[in-house]
Order: C-alpha cells, then structure tokens, then sequence
C-alpha cells in the first residue's frame, strides 16, 4: 500500500450559516493509504463482522475486500438503469449480519414503460457461495431520473432503515407527502412501516429534501444529520446543505432555500452560500482520535473532505468548518468510519464528471499515526 502525504487544507470557521474559507496546515500525523484501486464509480461502504469490506459500484456490481485485497469475483450483480447519476446506490448490512446475512441496496432501473424507478431490495448471502441472492423486494416504483434519485442507505442507532430518495427533477414532489420522493424514508428491516413513524402509514421521517445524500448519527445524542445537494442550472447556485433532521419536519425545498426562512420549515444548519458547490455526499461522525465528535462528508464537485465541528449545546450550531485533502484525489463519493477507528473514503472519478487517474477509482483509508 503506498503511502501519500496531505498537501493542503482549508480551514473555515462558520459565519452565521455560511463559512468563509481560510488556509491552514494539514495534521502531521495523519496517513493516507490506498486500499483498493480500479473500482468502477463506488458509491457507498459497509462492513461485515468478519472483517470483509462491501462495496457497490454504480454499474450494479457489489464489490468485497478480503484481507486487503480486492476479489476479482463479485458478490451479486444488479440489473441497474446507469445513467446520468443513476444505477445502484446505497447499501446496508443489516447490524445481525452474522446471523441473518441480509444486505440492503437502493437503485435505478428501467420499468416496462421505459421510466425511470428506485427500489429497495434485500438480499441474502448463501452461506456455503457467500454469494448474494435476492431475497425480497422491500420497496418499489419510487420515481427515478438520471439525476436527484438519492440513494443513500443506512441504519440507524434505532435499528431502523433510513433511506434518502431524491426528487426525481420533478420539485412538486417533494411537498407532496403522498409521494416517496424528496424525502427521508424510515423503514423496518423487514420492509414494514414502523408504527411511531411521523406520519400514520408512511414511510416518511422528513421531506422538502432535493437530493440528500449524506446520513450520519451523533455519538451519545443520537441527533441525525444529513447532507443534501443545492439548486443548480435554472435553480439558481450553490446553497448545499447540512441539515438537522427531527421526524416530520419539512426542510424546504422549493420554496426556500440557502438562508430563506418560512413559517413550518426548518432551514439548513449550515450551507456552502452562493459561489460554491459542495456537491455533497457521503457523511459520517468521528468517534475515535484527534477528529473524534466531529462530522466529516464528501464533496464532489467541490473534490474536499468537509469537516464540520458543531456546538455540544446547540445541535443546529457550527463552531469550525474545515476543507481537507482538497483536489488530492478528485471527486469523492463516500466517508465511513471502520470498526478499526480508521476512515474510508471512496473517490468519484469514473462517474463522467471526473478526470480519472489510470487507477481510479480508489478506497482510501484515513488514520492518525
């Protein structure tokens, strides 16, 4: 594994819900190793109990890293509908993974009718391949396009499922309490509706979203946090955002955004102001080392690792806001914190808006020596 150094970081300390950017040092002791090289446009990470990393790819293939080494087999493939921003997404273990083998996964297919469509499917490991079969289709016919589909898949201390779906470019969408797009999703393990969801027979736990993408929980208060892509094009600039997210609260979205404010809408925590574009991705917290408490999430276009620290008294407060390993690896899609403390981070840059190195794309492992 080969062993690269930070060059440089921006650090930002927030001003109102905005940041202006300043430069700083990187930390000296922080090491960058590559884990796996030539992953075809990885979208998310999960970890298994026995130590094997599980990757998807957006093409529809589910990638394992065993003992440090990249398998030339796949786990499963899925028929996926890659297009745009679209194709297979997220990707859950269930946290009894060792004894029930299920694995969750969100993606874009094409219906009969030629449209667009999101699921969410539950697979099962066959013990003896450990290989991965379809187990149950748990969601289906939420609406797709080649961008905004979400995607992001992941369970929370609750022991439930979160699900981020996008607005499928139709913005009415996310308002509309009756459709599953432009929202959050809260979900059993087996594909029910939990009975103290916010709203009676839904699935819903927040909406007003555009395209989130981003889904991390705080250590000790259990407060959720989400990332979520701003307007663009017609829409206007910029104005990515990370968002508190209390069940049924409505984020917004379109009827305001960035600093906007209306009566039973809640506005971001913090947001990238209107000459900047995070794009954002990935997000987790860090439980361990000098990072630990903080929030880290991924930028695509912005191509940054995003650290924000927030007040411990205010969990809609930003006290620092950071930009690491800026342009060092290109777009990057996903941050999950390992269960050895370590940080994995995915890059982007084979999803036709990067400039790919010959081996990309990468699994980067971030530690502090």
């Amino acid at each position: 594994m080969k062993t690269f150094r930070c060059l440089l970081v921006l650090v930002a300390i927030a001003c109102g819900p905005t940041a202006n950017q300043l430069a700083s040092s990187v930390p000296d002791d922080l090491k960058i190793d590559v884990v796996a090289r030539h992953l075809n446009t990885p979208w998310a990470i999960d970890f298994a109990p026995d130590g094997r990393i599980f990757i998807t790819e957006r093409p529809g293939r589910i990638r394992i890293i065993e003992r440090g080494q990249l398998q030339a087999e796949t786990w499963a493939g899925v028929d996926v509908a890659a297009v745009g921003e679209a194709g297979l997404m997220g990707l859950a273990l269930h946290p009894q993974f060792d004894k029930n083998r299920y694995v969750y996964l969100a993606y874009t297919y094409r219906a009969a009718d030629g449209k667009l469509q999101n699921r969410l499917v539950r697979f099962r490991e066959d013990p003896k391949s450990r290989k991965g079969l379809v187990d149950q289709v748990l969601i289906d016919g939420v609406a797709g396009a080649n961008n905004h589909d979400g995607g992001r898949l992941k369970f929370g201390p609750d022991g439930k499922l979160y699900w981020t779906t996008g607005d499928a470019q139709t913005t009415k969408l996310a308002q509309n309490l009756s459709s599953l797009n432009g929202k959050i999703l809260r979900i059993n393990a087996d594909g029910s509706i939990p009975t103290d969801n916010p709203f009676p027979n839904s699935y819903v736990y927040s909406y007003g979203h555009r395209n989130p993408q981003g889904l991390a929980w705080q250590a000790g208060t259990k407060g959720l946090y989400s990332t979520e892509h701003g307007p663009s094009g017609f829409q206007g600039c910029c104005r990515d955002e990370i968002n508190y997210i209390e069940a049924g609260k409505n984020y917004g979205w379109p009827a305001i955004r960035g600093d906007d404010a209306r009566e039973g809408m809640v506005s971001p925590v913090v947001h990238a102001g209107t000459s900047e574009t995070w794009a954002p991705a990935g997000a987790t917290f860090v439980t361990r080392g000098p990072w630990s408490g903080s929030l880290l999430f991924t930028g695509l276009r912005g191509q940054t690792l995003y650290r924000a620290t927030l007040d411990p008294n205010n969990p809609r407060k930003v006290t620092q806001f950071e930009r690491l390993l800026y342009r060092q690896f290109g777009r990057l899609r996903d941050i999950v914190e390992g269960p050895d403390g370590s940080l994995y981070l995915l890059t982007s840059n084979r999803d036709g808006r990067g400039s790919p190195k010959d081996d990309d794309d990468r699994l980067i492992r971030l530690s502090f020596k």
